[in-house]
């Protein structure tokens, strides 16, 4: 039988949150954390620092919200066990590979898997029969937007490649790999810029780098990394990332210790602009996307939405931006009525007398300054 050990949240908070939680300077390329660009990522030190003053051993710790599965990847690391949910398909596959991690899975990956898909490569008519045939119409026309053709076959090459890999975990990173050279600031092997912040424009002019040639470099870097910190993840407690929405948790009241999390802003970043384009060469069509898309907390759509009854905060906020944008001022209405429902879950799930922090900040909305995290404490 575990014994809990016993935490006076409500004091270890007031003495958290009165020291320096500025970890932006900080190196958070451990762990795993730069294996893929993930926008607006908190910084690891954060859910570190909550997770190792607000718990105990074995505790189990939840990140409704979990992104690219930062929380977790800390959480484990301390000896907690996680629990992590994520709306966002690419966000689940990304703290996955990170939450399954073993360096010793890893030995021979690079060269099977990129001499395999050179061979494939060189069989034009597999790779241009793969192509023709996976992608709807819809997925069809978004990938010879932005992909050159010879890209796409390098691409497809590669994804014929990591299929053929039978360990789940170790198909899961090369997976992660595959996305990560999609998904970048500004280089990558499609003709769009900045994906990396969910912004991508396509350049004519650009010139998509080598898909395999990248793909090797990449991997290259992490069995490098692994090779240098050993990661193995801990065999006394586990991490579980799923799919699912913080609105609705399938957890049972009381299952969780405690609760660290960074919820979209006001102003959310639409994560989804970026990620199909990685998501759509592992199965996903745009059509499907696009629907999971319009389910996301801060999604900017109007229709359907469910109000909850608003704090006096939240409605003068509401109010005053609607002077200006009577459309955005609905948006905010609805991010504010699905950030109370998740809050709500929260609230049901978190075992009593235990911590929850939400990390949030202020959002600008047509030069309103929204105190986002003055109207969820009061929400």
């Amino acid at each position: 039988m575990t014994t809990r050990v016993k935490i006076n949240p409500k004091s270890q908070m007031r003495k958290l949150l009165s020291g320096d939680l500025d970890f932006h300077d900080g190196a958070s390329n451990h762990r795993g954390h730069s294996l893929h660009a993930f926008a607006a990522k908190f910084p690891p030190q954060l859910p570190h620092l909550f997770i190792s003053q607000l718990t105990g051993p074995s505790d189990v710790v939840l990140d409704p919200m979990m992104g690219s599965g930062t929380a977790l990847v800390e959480a484990v690391a301390l000896g907690r066990n996680a629990l992590g949910f994520d709306i966002d398909p690419l966000a689940v596959r990304i703290s996955h590979a990170k939450t399954t991690l073993n360096s010793r899975d890893l030995e021979n990956a690079e060269q099977d898997v990129v001499a395999r898909s050179q061979q494939i490569l060189e069989d034009g008519d597999t790779v241009e029969s793969e192509i023709q045939s996976r992608f709807d119409g819809d997925t069809r026309k978004f990938i010879d937007y932005w992909f050159l053709p010879e890209t796409q076959r390098e691409l497809m090459a590669l994804v014929l490649a990591i299929e053929e890999v039978s360990s789940t975990d170790l198909r899961r990173l090369l997976e992660l790999t595959f996305s990560s050279i999609i998904v970048t600031k500004s280089g990558g092997v499609s003709r769009a810029m900045d994906l990396a912040h969910g912004r991508p424009h396509r350049v004519d002019s650009k010139t998509p780098r080598n898909a395999i040639t990248q793909f090797d470099r990449k991997l290259r870097q992490n069995l490098s990394y692994f090779a240098k910190q050993g990661f193995v993840s801990p065999v006394d407690v586990k991490a579980q990332p799923m799919m699912g929405d913080a609105r609705a948790l399938p957890l049972a009241d009381g299952a969780v210790d405690f609760i660290v999390t960074s919820p979209p802003y006001a102003n959310a970043i639409d994560y989804m602009r970026a990620h199909k384009f990685s998501l759509v060469w592992l199965g996903r069509s745009t059509r499907s996307l696009t629907k999971k898309r319009s389910k996301y907390i801060g999604a900017e759509r109007v229709a359907d939405v469910d109000s909850l009854e608003l704090p006096e905060s939240s409605e003068n906020t509401i109010s005053s931006l609607s002077e200006m944008d009577a459309t955005k001022a609905k948006i905010l209405r609805r991010y504010f009525s699905e950030m109370g429902q998740a809050i709500s879950e929260m609230f049901r799930v978190l075992r009593s007398g235990r911590a929850a922090v939400l990390v949030v900040g202020t959002s600008t909305m047509r030069g309103l300054d929204v105190q986002t995290h003055r109207c969820l404490a009061d929400i």
